[in-house]
């Protein structure tokens, strides 16, 4: 292995403990049934936010929701059923006047135990995804929501169109000083920095891939990527793959088009310096990634504000 001496990798939205209850979704009768249930309840959504109760996930009683624009069955958990319910900007205020009481999750996903981080990880996917399909790609006709929230079915040609998931890998380059390559792009603030990362593209393996974006991105060559492990990302409903690869060179061109500048960094200059950088988000992969080479927690500028 290329990282010595590492904690284990702890995805924060790798979690769950649902059982997405899949048979469920083909009954035609699925909702009325789910509706019958006392111990049914619905996880409100809104532009991509939820309500909290306390540090957990604000499930709903069935009666207490408002209309929605549409609803989706996620599984059962030790209660009972739990729906999606996807909200317009009126059944939102309805629900929850005040914009401060919903809640994203880059801010919150941490927090959350198993069962949340799944469920809000689940939700905000497909919320994305029903949000970017509502037409056949085919006629460009509108599509019917159907199978719980899982289907999408063009009313002209009757073809069904599912939840996509786009892949990506995400990589973690370590040159022979035992050094951590970091990026920053050009959108971001000056002191934001994380390791690479790019969509697989179609026909490409996910070490093919591995080695073509580190090469794109910085002009690196490597070799023996090794897989970590994967997490979600709903933004809008990639999966990142976790890599580690070591570095056959060293000397960086950042691409000029998303990585504007890079760095290699010791242990010894991250942590002196990670109090003043802003690393990547505790909920991301990046971030457990980083931490695994490190050896431990940092604390960045992003936890101290």
């Amino acid at each position: 292995m290329l990282f010595r001496g590492g904690v284990a990798l702890e995805l924060p939205l790798a979690r769950s403990a649902v059982d997405r209850d899949y048979l469920a979704r083909t009954r035609p009768e699925l909702f009325d049934e789910l509706w019958s249930e006392p111990t049914t309840r619905v996880l409100a959504l809104f532009e991509g936010s939820v309500l909290l109760e306390a540090q957990s996930l604000k499930l709903l009683p069935v009666e207490s929701v408002p209309s929605a624009n549409y609803r989706v069955y996620l599984g059962r958990d030790s209660v009972g059923p739990i729906v999606l319910a996807v909200l317009n900007e009126n059944a939102a205020k309805q629900l929850e006047p005040s914009a401060e009481n919903w809640h994203h999750l880059r801010k919150t996903g941490a927090g959350l135990d198993d069962r949340d981080a799944g469920l809000f990880v689940q939700a905000l996917a497909l919320a994305n995804w029903h949000a970017n399909h509502q037409h056949c790609p085919r006629c460009g006709t509108p599509t019917l929501v159907e199978a719980g929230g899982w289907v999408r079915r063009c009313f002209k040609d009757d073809s069904e169109h599912y939840p996509r998931t786009d892949p990506a890998v995400i990589v973690a380059i370590v040159d022979e000083q035992d050094r951590i390559l970091l990026g920053s792009q050009g959108a971001w603030e000056n002191n934001r920095w994380s390791i690479l990362a790019g969509f697989v593209e179609p026909g490409e393996s996910l070490e093919a891939a591995v080695i073509r974006e580190m090469f794109e991105e910085a002009g690196v060559v490597v070799d023996e990527p090794n897989y970590l492990g994967s997490q979600s990302w709903p933004f809008p409903y990639s999966l990142m793959l976790g890599f580690v690869a070591r570095a056959k060179t060293t000397e960086l061109r950042p691409d000029g088009e998303e990585i504007e500048k890079l760095r290699w960094f010791s242990r010894e200059e991250l942590a002196a310096e990670a109090p003043n950088l802003l690393l990547p988000n505790r909920i991301s992969i990046a971030r457990a990634i980083i931490e695994l080479w490190f050896g431990g927690e940092l604390v960045s500028a992003l936890e101290q504000r």
